[in-house]
């Protein structure tokens, strides 16, 4: 089962979502780098060593051990054609027993935007999670005011449930995020029978 965690991959017409590797260093912290302005607002604080090899290498060894504890599956987004990374997708906070339930993050390069290629990634992970994981719910947050990731979700099949009040740590602030579920077996705003 280990050997099987270690080489998880997720495959999509276009995309691989795979475990971060030693190796990725270099792309990752020049993608990181090359869209600062553009992930900042909507992430918590970078740390002073954010882009350092040091850091990324914790980073890679934390994802081993989510996946192999069950707890967390974060995994790198490259393109299958000439293997670019393009971002990253993560569930995390794993819950069993009767919750059966993680919680669903992301990000993508500048580079990379209004591709689809994100809608690809959740969709790849939302079958993993339902099917392989057996999980019964997905949840996700963002901004209100992050117009792409609420539309990134509500076409991939996440609904609107509420506010959270003071929810996350954004750019050194608390703030307000609207909260989507996505449902193994959701029912909600369909008509057709069956």
């Amino acid at each position: 089962m280990l050997a099987l965690k270690r080489n998880l991959r997720l495959e999509t017409e276009r995309l691989t979502l795979r475990l971060p590797r030693h190796a990725d260093f270099r792309p990752w912290a020049a993608l990181r780098h090359q869209s600062r302005d553009f992930l900042v607002p909507w992430e918590p604080v970078w740390a002073d060593d954010h882009l350092t090899r040091k850091s990324f290498t914790a980073r890679v060894y934390w994802a081993q051990r989510s996946v192999n504890q069950g707890s967390a599956v974060p995994l790198f987004i490259t393109r299958r054609a000439d293997d670019a990374l393009l971002g990253a997708i993560t569930l995390d906070n794993v819950r069993r027993g009767p919750a059966q339930s993680a919680t669903l993050g992301y990000w993508i390069g500048l580079p990379f935007i209004r591709q689809g290629y994100m809608r690809e990634a959740i969709g790849a992970m939302s079958h993993y999670a339902f099917r392989s994981l057996d999980l019964s719910r997905l949840e996700a947050a963002c901004l209100p005011e992050n117009a792409a990731s609420r539309g990134v979700l509500e076409k991939s099949g996440f609904k609107y449930e509420g506010v959270a009040q003071s929810y996350l740590q954004i750019n050194g602030r608390w703030r307000n995020h609207v909260l989507y579920a996505n449902l193994r077996h959701d029912r909600r705003g369909r008509t057709e029978v069956g």
